[in-house]
């Protein structure tokens, strides 16, 4: 009976390792993949499916687990020459995560490895960029811009590779000059900037001399017509009033001389001026007699 309680005692014990042998669970965050002596056999809770908690295996078989959440890998900075020669200090990182783990486990095994892998990926990408453009972009004017075509590099590079890694995002913390040379690079943006204003301001002030000159040119143009319109409807005026005048002479050239030496008596006497003539002068000839006569 003692032997049969050993022995019975003994198969419990191994049905239990056998069950904590046999069984595993995938946590919300996990993905995990079989291995049957090393070889991969199937991926549990890959990205888009839904298979977390107890799972059943053999047990010769081993699971290996991996975050299927988005990761953030921090590069560390390192030192890169832009297009015009000068170098700049260059801080990134990237976020990743894991959508194929067979293809992953087959292509980089660890995560360690694929780091690895995305840091020369990474410094490739940053290399061939920043290389292709001015230092004083990367630093001021297209960080955004930079950095889309940094992710576009590494996506590109990652789906070549098949690592079963997806990049989700590029960014650059930090891009500035050493400070070796950051105060002579400075300086030349300066001269740049201000032959630049000094450029802009000629070809304003050359832009505004011609528009004065333009303006002057059609006023006199406009002034000369105008003084032209003027003389001529004056001359009309004129000939329409010494016809009139004529008329009226002919009519009755008695009231015509009456009436315009009363218009000269009103233009002398309106302005005060004194005037001395003498008595029997023409200019008062209506003045001699009663009658308002020139006899």
């Amino acid at each position: 009976m003692r032997i049969v309680g050993i022995g019975f005692l003994i198969l419990i014990v191994a049905a239990l390792i056998g069950v904590f042998t046999a069984t595993y669970t995938v946590s919300e965050t996990q993905s995990a993949l079989v291995l049957r002596f090393g070889d991969p056999v199937r991926t549990i809770n890959a990205q888009g499916e839904d298979e977390a908690g107890l799972h059943f295996k053999l047990p010769w078989e081993e699971v290996t687990r991996f975050d299927r959440r988005n990761v953030e890998f921090d590069m560390r900075p390192q030192q890169l020459q832009a297009g015009d020669q000068e170098r700049l200090e260059v801080d990134a990182f990237l976020r990743y995560r894991i959508v194929d783990p067979r293809r992953f486990y087959e292509s980089v095994r660890t995560e360690a490895v694929a780091r690895g892998r995305l840091s020369s990926i990474m410094e490739d990408a940053l290399r061939a960029v920043v290389g292709s453009i001015p230092s004083q972009d990367v630093i001021s004017g297209q960080r955004a811009a930079l950095m889309d075509r940094v992710e576009s590099m590494v996506s590109a590079s990652v789906q070549r590779a098949n690592l079963g890694i997806e990049v989700i995002d590029v960014r650059i913390l930090r891009a500035d000059l050493p400070d070796e040379v950051e105060e002579r690079v400075f300086q030349r943006m300066r001269s740049e900037r201000q032959q630049e204003a000094a450029r802009i301001r000629a070809e304003g002030e050359e832009r505004a001399r011609e528009i004065r000159a333009g303006a002057d040119r059609e006023s006199t143009v406009i002034l000369a017509n105008a003084r032209a319109e003027a003389d001529r409807i004056r001359g009309e005026g004129d000939a329409q009033r010494n016809r009139i005048y004529a008329q009226s002479y002919g009519q009755d050239q008695e009231f015509f001389a009456f009436y315009r030496s009363m218009e000269a008596y009103e233009n002398a006497l309106r302005d005060g001026t004194p005037i001395i003539l003498p008595p029997d002068s023409e200019f008062f000839r209506y003045f001699r007699n009663e009658s308002g006569t020139s006899n």
